[in-house]
């Protein structure tokens, strides 16, 4: 869910937005009067969003991403360990 607030109550009620930001991954949207509106969300959140952002850049890199997911939706493919997987692309 969205919190909306202004500028004015937003300054007045920070550490509680802060709060609902980082404790509750809710999104604050603060209008400004005469400006554009601005969004809150945690650091960690925009990381996130950022790298899956740049991997889904390529259409190639996306599709493999998209296919691997829809595979692991269907629960197809055996189950591998981290160790299996580091051997097999050499990073032992």
């Amino acid at each position: 869910m969205t919190i909306q607030t202004t500028y004015t109550q937003a300054r007045a009620g920070l550490a509680k937005l802060l709060d609902e930001v980082t404790h509750n991954r809710e999104i604050v949207i603060i209008q400004r009067r005469n400006e554009e509106e601005v969004a809150m969300i945690a650091a960690s959140e925009l990381e996130s969003l950022t790298e899956s952002a740049y991997l889904l850049r390529s259409p190639a890199n996306a599709e493999r991403l998209l296919t691997t997911l829809n595979r692991a939706l269907k629960e197809e493919g055996e189950p591998r360990s981290l160790k299996e997987i580091r051997g097999e692309v050499g990073l032992d």
